[in-house]
């Protein structure tokens, strides 16, 4: 199953570490969400789970898991092997 992450909460900054929840939808079920950014990273991880964003020409690109050398690991969207800002771009709550 692939989500398509929809919107985004940060709190205490603006960049992917400040990322605390996210809104998604699966297009093939129509079936709507939102989770913290702890729970999509163990779905990511450990089930195997698929998310991505898409831009208004349809681009998407991949949510992946950063393991950084200190801190909690954070989402962060990666496109043509490129990390970008995909997820800083979406509409906020």
């Amino acid at each position: 199953m692939a989500i398509q992450i929809t919107a985004v909460r940060l709190s205490g900054g603006t960049t992917h570490q400040h990322i605390t929840r996210l809104w998604w939808t699966n297009p093939a079920t129509a079936k709507t969400g939102d989770n913290t950014r702890a729970e999509i990273v163990t779905w990511i991880e450990d089930e195997k789970g698929q998310a991505y964003t898409s831009d208004a020409g349809g681009h998407r690109a991949e949510v992946a898991v950063v393991t950084p050398p200190r801190g909690e690991k954070y989402l962060q969207t990666r496109a043509d092997g490129v990390w970008t800002n995909n997820l800083l771009a979406l509409p906020r709550r």
